[in-house]
């Protein structure tokens, strides 16, 4: 423990903990490739007024608002190699599989719904194909990347850093409790109770649209409630920087604004979670910015 008269740098050294696995790496790598294409395809096509997803769609929005989601996270996984240990990867590699096994379930429970099945043209057809094909092999991929993680020992004999090395503000724990709340629990109403909290979204969307809508939802809260676990903002780098799926999301909800009903207690709770999130993404590289400058002074 460092004294009074010492401070601790923030970059300084190799923290303990487990070493970050190659398959790990490779796993963000490969789906950060995919994200960044298929998401940006999904976002393109909604921007133009198509509903170009897996599944059939009422509308373009659900689907654009996944691709958007996607791509923005992209960026963040292709550079999670630089994450020095396990734990500071954690919280983005957890959102990572809730939202990859979580697809592939809604895909399969919603098979009768893929464009293949409703018989669409031939590329959406092949499209809902391969992204059955692809989730599958990434979902088992990234369980097995996290089982064999977590067989990883810890250097050196403890299971991570004892005392973090630039803590949360205070004043900052209860806001991020009551966001990654909101968003786990519209995440898992949307996703177990699909027929219930639906038709609480502020535009249309089938049962496919709202359970894959709750895997995203679902997984920010896992992401968000996993930020208060490691109460360390060093070990949050990986993570501030998906903070860009946000600003793409909220550019297809302007692109269809007129489909959202704004003036609904869903759409304000809406506008005010994603604000919630921008600003907890802002906030946080500003205050691990500060403490990187204070650990260098």
């Amino acid at each position: 423990m460092s004294t009074a008269g010492e401070r601790k740098p923030v970059d300084g050294g190799t923290p303990d903990g487990r070493e970050l696995s190659p398959g790990i790496v490779v796993l963000s790598g490969v789906v950060g490739g995919v994200g960044l294409t298929v998401g940006t395809l999904l976002a393109g096509t909604s921007a133009a007024g198509y509903a170009a997803g897996a599944w059939v769609s009422p509308e373009a929005l659900s689907p654009g608002l996944l691709g958007a989601a996607t791509a923005g996270v992209a960026p963040a996984l292709l550079t999670l190699g630089r994450a020095r240990v396990w734990e500071e990867a954690r919280s983005l590699v957890l959102p990572l599989v809730t939202v990859l096994v979580g697809l592939l379930a809604v895909s399969l429970l919603n098979a009768g719904s893929l464009q293949a099945a409703e018989g669409r043209p031939l590329f959406l057809a092949l499209f809902s194909l391969g992204w059955v094909a692809v989730l599958a092999v990434l979902a088992l991929g990234a369980v097995g990347c996290l089982a064999a993680q977590y067989r990883v020992r810890a250097r050196p004999a403890g299971a991570g850093r004892r005392e973090p090395v630039a803590p949360l503000p205070g004043w900052s724990k209860p806001p991020l409790a009551v966001l990654g709340s909101g968003w786990f629990g519209i995440g898992a109403g949307l996703l177990a109770f699909p027929a219930f909290w639906g038709p609480l979204v502020p535009w249309t969307v089938n049962r496919a649209d709202a359970q894959g809508l709750g895997v995203w939802a679902l997984a920010l809260g896992v992401g968000v409630l996993a930020s208060l676990a490691e109460d360390d903002l060093t070990r949050l780098r990986p993570a501030l920087g998906a903070v860009p799926a946000v600003a793409l999301a909220a550019a297809v909800l302007a692109v269809h604004a007129p489909e959202v009903d704004w003036t609904s207690g869903p759409g304000a709770s809406l506008v005010a979670l994603l604000a919630g999130l921008l600003a907890a993404g802002v906030s946080g590289r500003w205050l691990l910015n500060r403490a990187s400058r204070a650990g260098d002074g």
